[in-house]
């Protein structure tokens, strides 16, 4: 951070401090509970089935789950620069796949196979908080062997004990961000800074927005005057849902989609979306400056996506030697310099200076404390809430 947390406003602390959580917590109480029973497994990881047998000695392979858009590449050779230097220093063979495009379809994908103990094909997986909550407290998760991460301590301050996971048990955060509104700039030169922008005529059925329904009606509430990290009420959620509903039947919203909303700008069939900043600022850099981000003037989310391993992995060490591998602060820095996200860990702001020094002074990467002042953290659900304000927002876009 460009500033210690004493330097900061008391609102941007108490932002900092809720965690910096893609789409929010799940829950946050359950994790000591799922972290006894995991502790319990020594080295192997239990399954309630049966115990998975850890052979990174003689697989010397990981298998890592994440989203598009997210690791350093390289467009000429095709390569991840990061990912081809840990091969090379590790001699472990990393299996990159961009699977995830939406924690809820992730999920449905791998939950069957995790609830009976088979292998679900990765090492690593790197879920949002509050999907991460649910790995943990399901006891999907393997707890950390701390000697083999030692660069743990690298991460920052205020996200070393989140709620779902006290200590950073299970988890290491890799990335956090923004929502907010992404647009072409060749169609929309004046930008996208409020609500009115995103949805004026011009941009009828130009307009792609997250699935990810704590950003989108986040996003929406905060226009409408609601704060989500406040213990707003089942109205206020349900009057977000309304207009979003409306927008979809005007016309204004093109498509409700997780990360390959991306696809839809580069193809010029999106004027404008609620995206994720990182993503925009990638696709902004391969086109000589087409596309651009802001947070709304009426605020934004803040959100963080973490790795972790799944009960039913058999390569946990190599996948905690990739962990601390990425807790580098070269290699935080190196990664930072790509995707332009939230950096977590504490110490690569000099070495990403020495990258590129405006990029080490951008607020979306070491925010101060006026950017994330406008922001919010979309509070954490209980189960029945989860369950009904995802139930309306699934019927609102037809699903």
């Amino acid at each position: 951070m460009k500033k210690d947390m004493q330097s900061l406003s008391p609102e941007a602390r108490a932002i900092i401090k809720a965690q910096m959580t893609r789409r929010t917590l799940f829950a946050g109480v359950g994790a000591v509970s799922a972290a006894g029973v995991l502790a319990a497994c020594g080295t192997g990881s239990s399954t309630g089935l049966k115990t998975v047998v850890d052979v990174s000695d003689s697989e010397k392979i990981v298998r890592w789950a994440s989203w598009p858009l997210y690791l350093d590449f390289n467009e000429d050779t095709k390569v991840y620069p990061t990912l081809a230097a840990f091969e090379q220093k590790s001699g472990i063979k990393v299996t990159y796949e961009e699977a995830i495009d939406d924690n809820n379809t992730f999920y449905g994908k791998v939950q069957g196979q995790l609830s009976i103990g088979s292998d679900i094909g990765y090492d690593v997986v790197t879920p949002t908080d509050w999907m991460a909550a649910r790995f943990i407290e399901q006891g999907y998760a393997q707890k950390l062997d701390a000697a083999n991460v030692p660069n743990k301590s690298n991460i920052r301050e205020v996200l070393a004990n989140v709620g779902f996971d006290k200590g950073r048990q299970y988890s290491l955060t890799w990335q956090s961000g923004f929502a907010g509104f992404g647009w072409n700039t060749q169609k929309l030169p004046k930008g996208v800074r409020t609500m009115d922008d995103l949805f004026a005529p011009a941009n009828k059925g130009k307009v792609v927005v997250l699935s990810e329904m704590r950003d989108t009606i986040g996003v929406i509430m905060l226009y409408q005057g609601v704060d989500p990290s406040s213990n707003f009420t089942e109205d206020q959620f349900m009057n977000a849902i309304d207009f979003f509903k409306k927008k979809i039947a005007d016309g204004f919203i093109r498509q409700v989609k997780g990360n390959s909303y991306s696809e839809d700008l580069k193809r010029g069939d999106a004027n404008a979306v609620i995206g994720w900043s990182g993503d925009i600022f990638i696709l902004r850099s391969e086109s000589g400056g087409k596309f651009d981000f802001a947070i709304p003037e009426s605020g934004g989310t803040l959100w963080s996506d973490n790795m972790l391993i799944p009960s039913t992995s058999a390569h946990k060490k190599n996948a905690e030697s990739l962990m601390n591998y990425y807790y580098e602060p070269a290699v935080a820095a190196q990664v930072a310099a790509y995707v332009n996200y939230i950096c977590p860990v504490e110490a690569a702001k000099p070495e990403l200076e020495k990258i590129d020094p405006e990029l080490a002074n951008s607020p979306f990467i070491f925010p101060d404390a006026a950017t994330l002042a406008k922001v919010k953290v979309f509070r954490s659900l209980s189960s029945d809430e989860a369950t009904k304000f995802q139930t309306a927002f699934d019927e609102a876009i037809g699903n």
